[in-house]
């Protein structure tokens, strides 16, 4: 008769950081859900914690202050988006270009950390976070487009005024301000496809 060693039970300290970061997950999802139905510009600390079922003075502890949430969900899109594009066909800018497009379309977060990042207020660590989730997004985006971001200077360049392109264009149509322009989104996405090409090794 074998004798199976039995599973050893994991240490509170693991059992507590794995809960932490449940509940830092939780309240981040639901800042998100907030920030969708009411607007980046509505998200709070009570209103997440709210959302999340937690006494607000608990979200303390896992964010220092408003911009650190903030921070925090829009470094989670940034993970969510970079999927999107490795999803994505890979070579092809036009697809690439459609799914960050798409992905930009719905998100009110990240123009939200830029005002976040502007203040002041958040904290190193979330900002650190936020600056290698931004890089992995945009090295996925270089990737799906078919440029290599460690083939030099010029490529990255390249991949950040396409994306700085897309996140104009983005605003721009959020705005309805493209066809006032006399401008559709698919002809500015072809010019830029073109540019891209022409400009790009």
């Amino acid at each position: 008769m074998s004798t199976q060693p039995k599973p050893q039970p994991k240490p509170k300290s693991e059992r507590r950081l794995r809960q932490r970061a449940a509940n830092k997950a939780a309240i981040v999802d639901a800042a998100r859900e907030l920030a969708e139905q009411k607007g980046a510009g509505e998200l709070s600390l009570r209103g997440a914690a709210a959302k999340a079922g937690y006494a607000p003075a608990s979200v303390y502890e896992y964010f220092q202050n408003r911009a650190d949430l903030v921070l925090n969900v829009a470094a989670d899109d940034l993970s969510r988006i970079a999927r999107t594009l490795k999803a994505a066909p890979q070579g092809k800018l036009p697809e690439a270009a459609h799914a960050l497009l798409t992905a930009l379309r719905t998100n009110s977060a990240l123009a939200a950390a830029a005002s976040a990042l502007q203040s002041g207020e958040a904290p190193a660590e979330a900002e650190r976070l936020f600056n290698g989730k931004l890089i992995l997004a945009m090295t996925a985006f270089a990737e799906a487009s078919g440029r290599s971001p460690v083939k030099g200077r010029e490529v990255q360049a390249d991949v950040v005024l396409a994306i700085s392109t897309l996140i104009g264009l983005t605003v721009l149509a959020r705005a309805g301000r493209l066809k006032p322009l006399g401008f559709t989104e698919t002809e500015l996405l072809a010019r830029m496809e073109r540019r891209f090409t022409d400009t790009s090794s």
